[in-house]
């Protein structure tokens, strides 16, 4: 029987590179997946042989714990045999570039590769020079898509919904991959989205994208249901983007105060690290409407689901 247009599986692609990409229906499925896929961790035995010999390889020339450590468990619990590329004891430390790596690598049999690298573009270049699976961890200021995934994993199982949602994000829009991941991801899903924080790190320009942009956290606080705090980079806090890290804290750090006035079911999250004190207080950071370990718990079923899904598509199974 020829399967018609409608019958075709919802995801076929190879390579998750950029929110950009990605149809509603792509991102609805993806989060499908991962719910099947987050009851994996309740078991006593915490694995599945869906990507039993499957090689995943994670390579990180940025640091971190987080995202590092959410794909190689996803891919172990996955049944998948799982190298993990330390930058400091990479061929690229000898003057080897990125792709001459990477084509080494995937010359052992390598079948999906994770990475994330400070330079934009950088996963979509790798998906044009092998041949294997490329799943985006982030790339510089460009794009984080399972950062995005796993917080509208969280918004839509916290909530019931995403359509019509009305979400805040506040901090450092302008150097952040994962406001412009969530930002793409959110309007798509039919969420009102509203970039909070200083002229210097919340330009107008943002506008074009469909966003509302505000300067004056306090006048606009009551009117959200999810407020997503970005981390702000200490190298922002030394720079000239705003004068003092205790005006920052002053005009948009989220503490108790600010959390009373708003919605009482208001959902307060962070990517990770949170800079206690700066971003959020304490008390808010661990308080009943904070979701920032459940974001890192659903982390794991989405990256579950990503390399899945990118895996049946390149062995041309149905997902």
């Amino acid at each position: 029987m020829t399967i018609t247009e409608t019958q075709r599986p919802v995801w076929m692609r190879r390579h998750l590179l950029q929110m950009d990409d990605l149809a509603r229906e792509e991102i609805e499925h993806i989060l499908d997946t991962a719910e099947g896929f987050k009851e994996v961790s309740t078991r006593s035995v915490k694995k599945v042989p869906a990507l039993r010999g499957r090689v995943v390889v994670t390579m990180f020339f940025e640091e971190s714990t987080r995202t590092r450590m959410s794909f190689e468990l996803a891919a172990q619990r996955l049944g998948a045999d799982v190298i993990d590329l330390q930058e400091r004891m990479s061929s690229t430390k000898k003057g080897e570039s990125l792709i001459d790596t990477a084509r080494n690598i995937e010359a052992m049999g390598v079948d999906v590769m994770v990475l994330r690298h400070p330079a934009a573009g950088s996963a979509t270049h790798l998906s044009q020079s092998v041949g294997c699976c490329v799943v985006n961890a982030g790339d510089g200021q460009h794009a984080h898509p399972t950062q995005a995934l796993l917080d509208l994993f969280t918004l839509r199982e916290s909530k019931g919904r995403i359509d019509g949602l009305k979400v805040a994000i506040v901090g450092d829009v302008a150097h952040s991959r994962v406001a412009r991941s969530n930002l793409r991801g959110l309007l798509k899903l039919g969420a009102e989205v509203t970039l909070v924080g200083p002229p210097t790190l919340v330009p107008r320009a943002f506008e074009a994208l469909g966003a509302r942009v505000c300067h004056d956290f306090d006048a606009v606080l009551g009117e959200f249901d999810v407020i997503n705090m970005l981390r702000v980079q200490n190298e922002r806090i030394e720079s000239s983007v705003f004068p003092s890290v205790r005006e920052y804290v002053q005009f948009f750090g989220m503490n108790a105060e600010r959390l009373r006035r708003c919605r009482p079911d208001v959902l307060i999250m962070h990517p990770g690290p949170v800079n206690r004190g700066i971003e959020l207080a304490a008390d808010v950071a661990d308080g009943p409407n904070s979701s920032i370990l459940r974001q890192v718990t659903n982390g794991l079923a989405v990256r579950m689901a990503v390399l899945f899904l990118v895996n049946q598509a390149a062995t041309g199974h149905a997902a």
